[in-house]
């Protein structure tokens, strides 16, 4: 089971395992992560599960689609190179060892 890391904008680290098919959003959820809302349940319609993706991981996932751009727009201090929504990051095998970095606050 893959492991990801979520650490909240204090530098509280939390590793979690995250069973295959979900996605990261949903592992945080899951397993009590503070820091990201997810309001939406994971329809890709707010941007409260947004997060920063560890730089050695970003090239690692899969392409922003069009609609999670225009959600980040509303995100808390996006980064273009980093902001993701965690309810769009399906969990594979590949993603073991992904580390995520909370925002100070979800809008």
């Amino acid at each position: 089971m893959p492991k990801i890391t979520y650490i909240e904008h204090n530098g509280t680290e939390h590793v979690v395992d995250v069973p295959v098919g979900l996605t990261v959003m949903e592992g945080a959820r899951d397993n009590g992560i503070p820091g990201i809302e997810a309001d939406c349940g994971g329809a890709c319609a707010c941007s409260t599960c947004h997060v920063y993706v560890d730089s050695a991981w970003v090239e690692k996932l899969p392409a922003v689609d069009p609609m999670e751009e225009d959600m980040l727009d509303f995100a808390f201090e996006p980064s273009p190179e980093s902001s993701r929504l965690t309810c769009q990051l399906k969990v594979t095998d590949d993603l073991d060892g992904l580390i995520v970095r909370m925002p100070e606050k979800q809008i």
